[in-house]
Order: structure tokens, then C-alpha cells, then sequence
């Protein structure tokens, strides 16, 4: 099957039927007419056949259902989307607006993880740096890590240039976790199945709202310092 496929597509490009058939699961109201509004808005150019017609490449999937999932789970305007892509397009990792715990490349690779070597280079982090992050229960104690534990890292070795090290960012790891059960409690009281995308969606709202209280509670300390 893969043999074919490759024959009837040697370039390894896709049509518009292809791509829609690769994210209608996802997301239903998905159209031929979207995709090109989608192109006319300069959010996703795919190439253009000697005939005209447009192909698509995996590069191209990944940005449409980054561009789709921030309209349909962060109701995020076209401009704004614009703006979150400018930042992939010169090479950073933006925090979505609205989602401050979650960044674009958490949606563009869900599912990616990094060895530690990769983390490391990534980062410029040094083994043992990592070591204490993971014996402070900040990173997972495995031998392969999520992709959004770049930001992570990145952030830890910045507070560790102004003398926070992981060692002291303990009580945020019991704090984060009892806020985790706190969340799964409420979520649970509202008769929502558990693992089901109204459950997530939950969880992440209420986080959001925590987020909210927490930094205007920071802030207020900070002011009174």
C-alpha cells in the first residue's frame, strides 16, 4: 500500500482532497473553500503544480491544524494567528495568547519527544542541570522528554542566572500538583467522563482562571515588597 501510494505521489505531496481527508476527523466543518480563504489570507501558501494546482506538504498540515485548533480552542482572530505564526516563521516557540501554560509547538508536535541529549542541545542545559531539575520533580524522571520541556529548561536556567535553582522551586512543584488534584476535583463534580476533550477543556479553563488569580496575587506581593 505505501509502495503504491508513493508511485501515484513520488513528491510526497498532497491534494486539498488528501489534506481534508488527513483533518476532517478532527475538524468536521473543514472545507475545500476554507483552505483557500486560509491561502488568500497568507496564513498557509502551498506549493502550485506546472497545471495550477495546489499541493501540500506535511510542513503545510502541521501549520493548518496549528491555524485551525487556535480559531476552534482559543477563539483567536486571524491577525492574531498571523502573529503567532510570524513568531514560528523566525524561529521561536510563542505562548498562545490566552493559554499562557500552553505554547505553539505544544500543538504543532503533540506527540514529539526529545532524549536527553536533545534537551541539552536544545537548551545549552549541562547534564547535571538536568539532573536537578528532574530530582526537584520539575522535568519527568525518564529517559525521553515532551517537546514544551525546551520552555521549561529555558526558563529554569534563567531563574537559576538570578539565584533561584531548581532545589528551591520544590514548594511550585507541591503547589502545582495540589492544584492538579484541585482541578480533577472539580472537573469530576461536574459529571464530566474523565480523559473525554470536555474533561481537558475543563481542566484547562479552570487552570487559565488559576493562573489569573495567582499572578495578581504575585504581583500584589511583589508590590509590597
Amino acid at each position: 500500500m505505501a509502495a503504491a501510494q508513493a508511485r501515484q505521489n513520488p513528491s510526497g505531496l498532497l491534494s486539498i482532497g488528501q489534506v481534508l481527508a488527513r483533518l476532517q476527523d478532527d475538524f468536521a466543518d473543514l472545507t475545500p473553500s476554507k483552505l483557500r480563504f486560509l491561502e488568500e489570507q497568507g496564513l498557509v501558501t502551498p506549493e502550485r503544480t506546472k497545471s495550477g494546482y495546489r499541493k501540500f506538504s506535511q510542513s503545510h498540515i502541521e501549520r493548518l491544524r496549528l491555524i485551525l485548533t487556535l480559531q476552534r480552542d482559543h477563539y483567536l482572530p486571524l491577525k492574531v494567528i498571523a502573529e503567532v505564526l510570524e513568531e514560528l516563521d523566525a524561529g521561536r516557540d510563542p505562548i498562545i495568547p490566552g493559554a499562557a501554560p500552553r505554547s505553539a509547538s505544544s500543538i504543532l508536535a503533540p506527540k514529539r519527544v526529545l532524549s536527553s541529549d536533545e534537551l541539552r542541545r536544545l537548551t545549552g542545559a549541562s547534564p547535571r542541570f538536568i539532573g536537578e531539575a528532574i530530582a526537584a520533580g520539575l522535568l519527568p524522571a525518564a529517559e525521553v522528554f515532551p517537546h514544551d520541556a525546551v520552555a521549561q529548561v529555558n526558563a529554569l536556567l534563567k531563574l537559576a542566572e538570578q539565584g533561584i535553582t531548581p532545589r528551591h522551586l520544590r514548594p511550585l512543584r507541591v503547589a502545582a500538583e495540589r492544584e492538579a488534584e484541585l482541578i480533577a476535583h472539580a472537573v469530576s463534580t461536574r459529571g464530566v467522563k474523565a480523559a473525554s476533550p470536555a474533561a481537558a477543556e475543563g481542566a484547562l479553563e479552570i487552570a487559565d482562571q488559576l493562573d489569573t488569580v495567582r499572578a495578581g496575587v504575585l504581583r500584589r506581593r511583589i508590590g509590597s515588597v
